[in-house]
């Protein structure tokens, strides 16, 4: 019999981590995974992958988690293999084959039926789909033998490059890459793809190269993040306000910072933005997220003071060598604990 598995000691972890998720997990199998191996209380993934995809997959843990809705909200780039006279009944690799035939494509036919297809389109979701329908996931009915109707979406193809290749046993396949808006399914696309050319298809190969700012690149695998030391992967975190680099940063002073904090809104002569990230000074720690109308800071998503205080400790074990060497004193230690004393103020 084996025995049962140490119970592990949780502890607030807070940031990003980009994992390079490996074909046949889940993303939550894979979230649960990494969160086991940070022992972190609180981790959240940004968008689904299917098993069958691989690529980047941003996980967040402790207050980034405040932030993920961002990254559902992103354009993706994703690479795939169309491989064309092959219907399966999950548009893709999983599923099971209901129809082939013969498929002769040229690349002046390809590159046409690719123009058609970029842009604004609309696509009607895969019935194997996360999708809810009357509070049932679309994969649901769909493992039930049952379709269901779905509406059309509006999404976006930014840019879809299209190329002919082949497998050892000669059939027409396409090689894919994709930029694309959020909702976007690429399964469906290159269905949609195929239909257009004249016949069927379904990818034999997906994978997610970026989502937001965030590059595969920067991905970690699973086996190096299980070989690292607890310290070496702490190190892999992206703090939280990697998930913002696309807003407009303001800085506020302790007293306002502190208003801010309560869910006050600021005034101050700032012009109208949609998308802000939130700042206190010295040094300088994210507050939260927030917008700007009529010249008034209007807070949208808060972290707590406790939250503060911890990503600013972590920061700091993390960097303890960095911070001591520009100037060879505590000044760094100094500005951090005079911001927490200022947060903590009744």
């Amino acid at each position: 019999m084996n025995a049962p598995r140490a119970r592990v000691a949780r502890r607030p972890v807070h940031g990003v981590l980009l994992l390079d998720k490996p074909l046949g997990l889940s993303s939550n199998d894979a979230l649960q995974k990494v969160k086991w191996l940070l022992r972190a209380e609180k981790a959240g993934h940004t968008g689904t992958l299917d098993p069958l995809a691989s690529g980047v997959l941003p996980l967040c843990f402790g207050a980034a988690t405040k932030f993920s809705q961002l990254q559902l909200d992103a354009d993706k780039r994703y690479e795939a293999v169309l491989q064309l006279g092959i219907k399966t009944t999950t548009g893709d690799a999983e599923g099971d084959v209901t129809g082939t035939r013969s498929v002769l494509v040229s690349d002046a036919m390809l590159q046409r039926a690719a123009l058609q297809l970029t842009g604004p389109i609309r696509q009607v979701p895969p019935m194997h789909s996360a999708l809810k329908k009357d509070g049932k996931a679309l994969y649901e009915y769909a493992r039930a033998g049952i379709e269901v109707e779905r509406d059309a979406r509006d999404v976006v193809i930014h840019e879809l490059s299209v190329e002919l290749c082949g497998d050892v046993s000669g059939a027409q396949s396409v090689r894919m890459r994709v930029s694309c808006s959020k909702g976007t399914y690429i399964r469906t696309l290159g269905e949609d793809l195929a239909h257009v050319l004249g016949c069927d298809g379904h990818l034999s190969m997906l994978r997610r190269t970026a989502t937001g700012g965030f590059d595969v690149s920067q991905s970690v695998t699973l086996p190096a993040l299980e070989a690292m030391s607890e310290t070496q992967r702490m190190a892999c975190l992206l703090p939280v306000e990697s998930l913002l680099t696309h807003h407009t940063a303001v800085s506020l002073g302790a007293d306002h910072a502190q208003r801010f904090l309560s869910g006050l809104r600021r005034r101050g002569g700032w012009p109208d933005t949609a998308q802000v990230a939130v700042y206190g000074e010295q040094p300088a720690a994210l507050l939260g997220s927030a917008h700007i109308r009529a010249g008034e800071l209007i807070p949208t998503r808060l972290l707590n003071p406790l939250e503060i205080e911890q990503c600013l400790a972590q920061w700091a074990t993390a960097n303890a060598e960095t911070l001591l060497k520009p100037c060879g004193t505590d000044h760094g230690d100094i500005a951090t604990d005079q911001i927490l004393n200022t947060l903590r103020k009744p």
